[in-house]
């Protein structure tokens, strides 16, 4: 699935928008989502930018709805610790377990609601511009906005050599199973440990073939990008300002909004 990202961005219905509109709605959204202090904010900016991404960009919800699974098991479990560990307020829960009180209490219930909905806030914005803005145009805007050329290039390489290297992994391992390599733990971390060191070489030789195919080139240190984004339209423009403008006022409004 490594390259499905990618390719749902390329087929995105808003595969057209201008990129530094897009780039500018999914920052700005999660920005808010970190500076709110309170979970209504990043709700709502969850619930919009899930709709927007999954029926203006005509994401398949089930995929989306995959993509969002792993953030949450994350967010859930660090929130189910900060509900206990942070204390204050009246208790909400309690129970006894091996002769230990544990509870939650008002304070930290919130805190742990508000750490769940940054999360799903920012991720969703965050997967927005995943699954509308191909990286190419992202590593575009990027030297656009006076980034370093070398930090550009390298983040592409690097970017385009991930993906080789997990296929190589995945063939690697596959090769593996079928010999019965992961038939017991003494023969899985051997494979793993063979699988390390082949990969190491792998990504060594293909370093060197890299470099003497970018010298056959005429590599002269720098990668051209090509910059073929429209302008963006008036009514584009204002649509991301009202939801912006929107999202900065519930923040406010709900700065002191609590859940519990």
């Amino acid at each position: 699935m490594h390259d499905l990202l990618d390719d749902y961005a390329h087929s995105s219905a808003l595969r057209e928008t201008n990129p530094k509109l897009k780039l500018l709605l999914g920052l700005g959204a999660m920005l808010l989502c970190v500076a709110s202090s309170s979970p209504i904010a990043p709700l709502f900016i969850a619930l919009t930018m899930s709709l927007i991404t999954m029926r203006l960009a005509k994401i398949p919800e089930r995929f989306y709805c995959t993509l969002l699974l792993i953030p949450s098991s994350f967010s859930i479990l660090s929130a189910v610790v900060v509900a206990f560990m942070h204390g204050g307020g009246e208790q909400v829960f309690a129970f006894h377990v091996l002769g230990i009180d544990l509870g939650i209490r008002e304070d930290g219930a919130n805190l742990a609601l508000l750490l769940i909905a940054r999360t799903f806030g920012g991720m969703c914005s965050l997967l927005f511009i995943a699954l509308t803005t191909p990286m190419l145009e992202i590593f575009s805007i990027g030297k656009s906005l006076g980034l370093p050329g070398f930090l550009v290039e390298l983040s592409m390489l690097m970017y385009r050599y991930i993906f080789v290297f997990l296929d190589q992994a995945a063939m690697i391992h596959s090769a593996q199973v079928m010999r019965l390599g992961d038939a017991g733990f003494k023969s899985t971390l051997s494979s793993f440990s063979m699988l390390s060191s082949v990969l190491f070489l792998r990504s060594w030789e293909q370093g060197e073939r890299l470099i003497v195919a970018m010298d056959s080139r005429c590599y002269d240190g720098k990668l051209d990008l090509m910059d073929h984004a429209d302008a963006a339209k008036f009514g584009a423009i204002l649509a991301v300002a009202v939801y912006l403008a929107a999202a900065a006022a519930i923040a406010v409004l709900t700065r002191n909004a609590l859940i519990l």
